[in-house]
Formats: structure tokens, sequence, C-alpha cells
């Protein structure tokens, strides 16, 4: 089964991405997984991508493309995979299934975790995390024993740049005028499938194995 998870920031995907490729004994392929690995190799587009991220900028869709190329030709995709975080755009979908169609394969399903704006603030925008250890917590959610302390290291907890509310209602906007149209593209595409991405990360896998007609 060949798989793709759309949503925004905040969704889930990540975790989602895991949980499935477990029950579905598939890879989980994730863009940041792809720029590490080729970093940690020395190849030239590991070199590229970190001189690129280095300077602040953003990896153009070539060099992703590439890297998604050569990790589609690996022996582990052979009964399928999970691409999360690829396609971003219109145009990196339009590349994957001309990879897909080299293969002689096809994408079975892009399912799209959808969730309300304002839950998705209040769920990262409540995110604090230990600068010491890495600890990630919630101040409802999942909140510390103590407050504003790690259970672990006793350090201060912090909120990334990355978690304020006003970066986070930024990076939905980009979400929407970007990479929200890949849901019209695979719509049209008759394989557009739409779960909520609200409930326990186990009722949300429940949801999209059932989509995926895979529910036990």
């Amino acid at each position: 089964m060949i798989l793709i998870l759309l949503g925004p920031p905040g969704a889930g995907k990540g975790t989602q991405a895991k949980l499935l490729a477990s029950k579905l004994q598939i890879p989980h392929i994730s863009t940041g997984d792809m720029f590490r690995d080729h970093k940690a190799r020395g190849t030239e587009l590991g070199k590229t991508v970190d001189a690129i991220m280095s300077s602040g900028g953003l990896v153009p869709d070539d060099v992703t493309n590439a890297m998604v190329k050569d990790r589609l030709s690996r022996p582990d995709v052979a009964g399928g995979f999970i691409l999360d975080g690829y396609p971003r755009t219109t145009a990196q979908a339009g590349f994957l299934d001309q990879v897909l169609v080299s293969m002689g394969r096809k994408l079975d399903r892009a399912v799209s975790y959808e969730i309300a704006q304002e839950l998705l603030v209040d769920r990262m925008s409540g995110r604090r995390s230990c600068p010491t250890c890495g600890a990630v917590y919630h101040v409802t959610a999942n909140p510390p024993r103590t407050a504003g302390a790690c259970d672990r290291e006793g350090a201060a907890l912090v909120q990334r740049d990355d978690d304020k509310a006003e970066t986070v209602a930024r990076r939905l906007r980009e979400y929407d005028s970007k990479t929200e149209p890949l849901k019209r593209y695979y719509h049209e595409r008759g394989s557009l499938s739409e779960v909520a991405g609200t409930g326990a990360p186990d009722e949300v896998l429940a949801a999209a194995l059932r989509v995926l007609g895979r529910a036990s």
C-alpha cells in the first residue's frame, strides 16, 4: 500500500505515520529523515541541503524531488510506503506521480487529517519543552507534575518560537495557501480520504484504517 498523509502543522501526522507504518508493516518516509540521512552519509544531495538550510534558505523542489526518487529506489519500499511531509505542493505531487508510473506503481490513498484551526493553535501554543532532555509537555493536555518544570530534569520549560500563537497562525496561513491545494489535486483523482484528527491517537488510527479498508 502506498499512502500520502496530509494535514496542517499540529495535526499529528508524524505520530499517525509511525502508527500506520507499524500496523501495515511498511516504511514511514519523512522529508526530515531523508535530509538527515543524506547529511549523515555525506552525499552530494546532503551537502547541498545542509548548505541551503544553514543559510536559512528553503530547499528547492528539484533537490527534494531528487531525494524522494532516490529513497523510493530502495528495496524496502517493495511492499509499499507512507510519505509524510511530501508532497507539499501540486508540482511535487505531479513529480511523484511520474516517479510512481516509472516504477509501475500508483498511489493507493491520500489521507487528510482534519482538525479545527482553533484546536491546532491551542495544541501547538500550549506545548512546552525541556531544554536539557527535550521532553515535550502541554500546559493542559500533558502538564508536568510541577508547573513549568521538567519531570525528569527539573529544568525550567520553554516555549519554542515555532509554538508561539502568532507563529502558529502564520504557519497555518502558509499551509492553507500552499499545501491545502493538494487536497483538491487528490480529490479530483478520486484518491482522497478525510479522517478526523481529534481524539486519542489509537482512535485516529482506527478511523484511518477504516477508510483504508484495513479495520481489524
